[in-house]
């Protein structure tokens, strides 16, 4: 029965997110009813001792990093820099590899930070006037854009700022470049074997005939040519925040040493001193301080362009920002509520029961990813039920900490496109398609991507390369 209430309330916050209801209102809802269902005199506790606590938490450690997100994308948005750099991308890679332009145009934005929900925003605009000139089947593109923003720049290369990449940081004393030979070696094959499918794709779409499409809605208006910034000046901040928090995982640890306290003598408001552990919290320092370089940055060179619209502009990333973190920590704080429930330890002990340490954290990061339809939400409640048994696991077997954040990272970005994720609802509702025109081929590169995982497991178990 106990395992029954975990399912049944899992299922509900699905069924609750694919029906598009808010995640902040009906994850606590799940969670205490199943509290309910197992000790009804315990919700009120559980409420304010566990779920609120894990929920705070989660957005203590990390809504600045949503927040710099937001906003990096939206100057690079007000500048013009996102549409120098598609344009740019268009004249130099060409129109005949459409697929090849849109994914290498989505992964420069998100591997650069900007949100992954800024970028197709950005693109589509470019990309429907791209896919009609090259007269591709428009039921096509959600599959592109999806492969270069969904995919291996928001979890598997080294060093990127996407929240994916960034939470494994905290629970195994890692950093955002963890295991970079594997994760270029897992982004490669999401590449290749990506590109090829959506190349397939569309061959076999353009030998009927098919076309562009007719009666579509949604569609953007046509894109006046008009005088962008210079693409190099474009990408600079995209190059920026890359390099500065390359630079900062290395320097702060020197700049602060393993832990830096604050005593009364400094701070005479303080009552006692407040000891930070500065090793758990170098990645997301990192993405803090290349973030906020880069927005001043855009803000300094398109002054003109931003300031008009900036006000406007930012109070809209802000409310995005919250919106986007206090989603995932509302499934954060549900994540510590169903691990404090029995029905959960016969879940842990089925996933404990996988030998391997690798495999285990993979299956088990997607599974609950895919359950909740999101990434960072998954891989949340995962970590937070399970990440001891992960570390213990991996020490073990002598598994570098490195390896599994690369495994757990890549794992959570998986099986979480399912047809209730918030970004595949958000990214068939800009380009106005639907889940019956073009789900398949986002589905498509959900299997690339969880391949992949496996694939860069294998890897290292052949090679021993980290």
């Amino acid at each position: 029965m106990s395992f029954v209430i975990v399912l049944a309330a899992l299922a509900f916050l699905m069924f609750a997110a694919y029906r598009g209801y808010s995640v902040i209102l009906f994850a606590p809802i799940a969670a205490l009813a199943a509290v309910l269902a197992t000790e009804p005199a315990a919700v009120a506790p559980v409420f304010t001792g566990i779920f609120m606590d894990k929920m705070v938490g989660f957005v203590k450690l990390y809504f600045p990093v949503f927040l710099l997100g937001a906003v990096f994308g939206k100057v690079i948005e007000l500048s013009g820099f996102s549409e120098s750099i598609v344009a740019a991308a268009i004249r130099y890679i060409g129109r005949s590899r459409a697929n090849a332009v849109i994914v290498a145009v989505c992964a420069l934005l998100t591997y650069g930070g900007v949100s992954l929900f800024v970028v197709v925003f950005a693109v589509y605009p470019f990309a429907a006037e791209l896919y009609r000139q090259s007269n591709i089947p428009k039921r096509l593109m959600p599959g592109a854009i999806a492969l270069g923003a969904f995919s291996f720049t928001m979890d598997s290369l080294p060093g990127t700022p996407q929240i994916q990449n960034i939470i494994p940081t905290t629970f195994f004393k890692t950093t955002s470049w963890a295991a970079p030979t594997l994760g270029v070696i897992g982004s490669l094959f999401i590449i290749v074997v990506g590109l090829t499918y959506l190349e397939w794709r569309r061959r076999a779409a353009m030998a009927t005939g098919e076309g562009y499409g007719t009666e579509l809605v949604n569609e953007p208006e046509r894109v006046e040519s008009k005088e962008l910034p210079h693409p190099l000046l474009a990408v600079a901040p995209l190059v920026v925040v890359g390099v500065a928090n390359f630079l900062l995982t290395r320097w702060i640890p020197t700049w602060y040493g393993p832990t830096f306290t604050i005593t009364p003598e400094v701070l005479p408001g303080l009552h006692a001193p407040v000891e930070t552990t500065v090793k758990s919290l170098v990645g997301i320092w990192a993405v803090q301080g290349a973030l906020l370089l880069g927005i001043v940055m855009v803000v300094a060179t398109a002054f003109g362009r931003v300031s008009s619209r900036f006000a406007v502009g930012t109070k809209a990333a802000v409310a995005g920002a919250l919106l986007a973190s206090l989603n995932t920590a509302s499934e954060y704080g549900f994540g510590g509520v169903i691990a404090a429930l029995p029905g959960f330890i016969v879940v842990s002990d089925a996933l404990k029961s996988i030998p391997n340490p690798l495999v285990n954290a993979a299956v088990s990061v997607s599974t609950l990813a895919g359950i909740t339809g999101s990434a960072s939400g998954g891989m949340s409640i995962a970590l937070a039920a399970m990440s001891d048994v992960f570390i213990k696991g991996a020490e073990a077997a002598h598994i570098p900490l490195e390896v599994l954040h690369r495994v757990v990272a890549m794992a959570s970005g998986g099986m979480d496109t399912l047809p209730h994720n918030g970004a595949v609802i958000t990214l068939l509702a800009v380009t106005g398609l639907t889940h019956r025109q073009s789900y398949r081929d986002i589905f498509a590169v959900t299997v690339i991507k969880t391949l992949a995982v496996f694939f860069v497991i294998a890897v290292y178990y052949a090679t021993g390369l980290v």
